[in-house]
């Protein structure tokens, strides 16, 4: 029997207007009432107007999608092929950009599920949120683990970060700095870093240098000077930065600083979208399979709507861009 509004209320002790507010973020209401809403959601799985949907037969034909941003070219593209691939399905997106935001983020769920989305894919930045481990809508993570229960899908970072590691070697480096993002968790993009220590061992020397930028994108004008330091004092002659622009800000600041790229330091990237490889043919960069991830991410969360077996789950294959 599915679960209606008047359910959620009787077990959560609160009334229908209450368990409305609630779903749809309207109004003051205490974080106790808020948090005993959601679990009487969660226990009943409910869904906002699931018995009006079921009675109709029909689905909502729209699907979420969550990202850090859509400043990240490469999330841009990204979203742009997942849109292409769902519309030719007959569905539509709406899209949510949490930044380092965690209540931005859960808000941004309970809107998803009371606009009765069908799914969701997320590659957010935010780890440790209840909600993804909670929540009853189909969910697909893109290389980020959210929760147990959520399939990722991904690309091969270890090669990823190999094959930087090794072109930065054949390129004659010997102190090289890796820039990583502060993620502490089982994500696949952890591989990365482990595939480019392994690429360059004891052939050069290797530095670690953590960002705290909010947006996971851009450093602050002080941390990337304590970066161009950081490559003055030790020496470094190449720099693995764990994005495209990254990568490209620090270029920016190294040629402030009078510092040649890539004569005196070379800089590469990762995610290698089409608009960075035309603006910036200099920077080496792993180009990610951006159609063959939008189409495994539909497919992966298709299969859980239709409580079908998972399709293959195996990485997807990246590629060096080398500059011309």
């Amino acid at each position: 029997m599915v679960a209606k509004l008047s359910d959620v209320a009787e077990l959560a002790g609160v009334s229908i207007t209450t368990v409305s507010r609630v779903i749809n973020n309207y109004g003051s209401l205490s974080q106790k009432t808020i948090d005993k809403v959601h679990a009487a959601m969660r226990e009943l799985h409910y869904q906002p107007n699931a018995m009006a949907r079921s009675l109709q037969g029909k689905s909502s034909q729209f699907i979420g999608l969550i990202f850090p941003n859509i400043q990240n070219p490469f999330f841009t593209a990204l979203a742009t092929e997942i849109e292409q691939l769902l519309f030719e399905k007959g569905y539509k997106v709406i899209i949510a950009t949490s930044a380092n935001n965690i209540e931005k983020e859960q808000q941004y769920l309970q809107m998803l599920a009371a606009n009765q989305v069908e799914g969701i894919i997320t590659s957010s930045h935010n780890l440790g949120i209840a909600s993804y481990q909670d929540n009853f809508l189909p969910i697909v993570s893109y290389d980020r683990h959210l929760a147990d229960n959520i399939p990722i899908v991904h690309e091969d970072n270890y090669r990823g970060g190999y094959l930087i590691g090794e072109y930065l070697v054949s390129q004659g480096t010997k102190n090289l700095l890796v820039l990583c993002d502060n993620d502490p968790s089982a994500s696949p993009t952890a591989q990365r870093y482990v595939g480019f220590a392994d690429a360059i061992a004891n052939k050069s020397r290797l530095i670690e240098h953590s960002i705290n930028s909010n947006s996971n994108e851009f450093a602050s004008a002080e941390e990337m000077a304590e970066i161009v330091d950081l490559i003055v004092t030790e020496k470094v002659d190449g720099v693995f930065a764990y994005n495209d622009m990254m990568a490209v800000q620090l270029q920016n600041a190294l040629r402030r600083a009078n510092i040649r790229v890539p004569e005196d330091v070379i800089v590469a990237g990762y995610d290698g979208s089409p608009i960075v490889q035309q603006l910036h043919p200099d920077l080496p960069t792993i180009v990610q399979p951006i159609h063959e991830a939008a189409q495994r991410l539909i497919d992966v969360l298709f299969a859980e709507i239709n409580h079908e077996a998972l399709p293959d789950l195996d990485m997807l294959p990246v590629s060096l861009h080398k500059p011309e």
